[in-house]
């Protein structure tokens, strides 16, 4: 199968890889200049890009629409504790947009990166159903 890769828009490159490193684990693979990174945790690879930083991902449409942070959507991030995992990151002034939540497989928690993308933080029960 081939490396599957998510690209988020980020309002300062610079600024997001401490986040994804420091706090949640990442390493950096690459980063060329201020408009691009790509990081990687296991076999998820994140493509951080600024919007007109240089490259096609950060150029706007022909229809004038530009690449903007946020949005909904978002990647899953299994982690073994998810309390100290949202302590740790609420002690570093992380934004969050949920509290810990439980559900029917497990507890997850909506954690926003410095452009305001979210990263779903995910502890599944144990013996229970992966999403």
């Amino acid at each position: 199968m081939a490396q599957i890769s998510v690209r988020y828009i980020v309002d300062d490159v610079d600024a997001a890889i401490p986040f994804y490193t420091d706090l949640l684990g990442f390493k950096v693979d690459m980063h060329p200049g201020p408009g691009f990174a790509s990081l990687s945790n296991g076999d998820l690879r994140l493509l951080l890009n600024k919007p007109g930083g240089g490259g096609g991902a950060g150029q706007s449409m022909p229809d004038g629409r530009s690449p903007a942070p946020g949005g909904w959507l978002r990647f899953q991030l299994e982690v073994p504790d998810i309390d100290a995992t949202y302590e740790k990151l609420k002690a570093a002034g992380a934004n969050f947009r949920s509290e810990v939540i439980t559900g029917n497989g497990g507890k997850q928690a909506l954690v926003e990166d410095p452009s305001g993308n979210p990263v779903e933080l995910f502890q599944p029960f144990e013996g229970g159903p992966r999403p």
